[in-house]
């Protein structure tokens, strides 16, 4: 029997813990992702927590390349998503669920790329969450950004248990490998 979503989450972080003690690093941008950098461009990032996958690497060659980065900014569990332009020199404030988030003083932009975490993912660019649904409201609300999940090789998974607020991802890029529109 398939793990129900609490205890596949469970085990997805524990073995994304040990995963990113061992290897760590930062995930690159593929030449799919590179191609859609350009100036303009509206790029959510966020900076990771605990062993979730580091996209700084991506976010530093939309920056290169003219997009404009924002992060996410939330103010509790229940909140939605709200984005806010940020660039390097600029601090970031403590928020809730262990977030290092941009001051709401930046101004707040809709992305048209999101880069998200996630604990687990499948072939077919489903994801599993923290659970919260924060990034599935994202998505709902902004269906034609290009959303990007950013993941260790280990928290592939054969398939993935899906609710009708399941929105799949246009693609994935780990460490080793791209799915989905992140390899074309």
């Amino acid at each position: 029997m398939a793990d129900d979503k609490p205890t596949l989450r469970a085990r997805m972080r524990a073995l994304r813990d040990e995963f990113a003690m061992t290897i760590g690093g930062v995930i690159a941008p593929p030449p799919a992702l590179l191609d859609r950098l350009v100036p303009g461009v509206i790029v959510s990032s966020y900076i990771p927590i605990g062993s979730e996958a580091d996209p700084t690497a991506i976010a530093f060659a939309a920056r290169e390349r003219g997009c404009t980065i924002v992060l996410p900014h939330v103010t509790s569990r229940e909140s939605p998503v709200r984005f806010f332009a940020w660039n390097p020199d600029q601090p970031l404030i403590d928020g809730p669920l262990g977030l290092r988030q941009p001051s709401t003083d930046a101004p707040e932009m809709d992305p048209q790329i999101v880069l998200t975490p996630l604990l687990a993912f499948d072939a077919t660019l489903n994801r599993l969450g923290q659970g919260a649904g924060h990034y599935d409201r994202v998505f709902e609300r902004l269906p034609d950004a290009w959303r990007i999940g950013i993941a260790w090789s280990v928290q592939q998974v054969e398939a993935l248990a899906t609710d009708p607020w399941d929105i799949p991802l246009h693609g994935i890029v780990t460490e080793t490998a791209t799915f989905g529109a992140a390899a074309a």
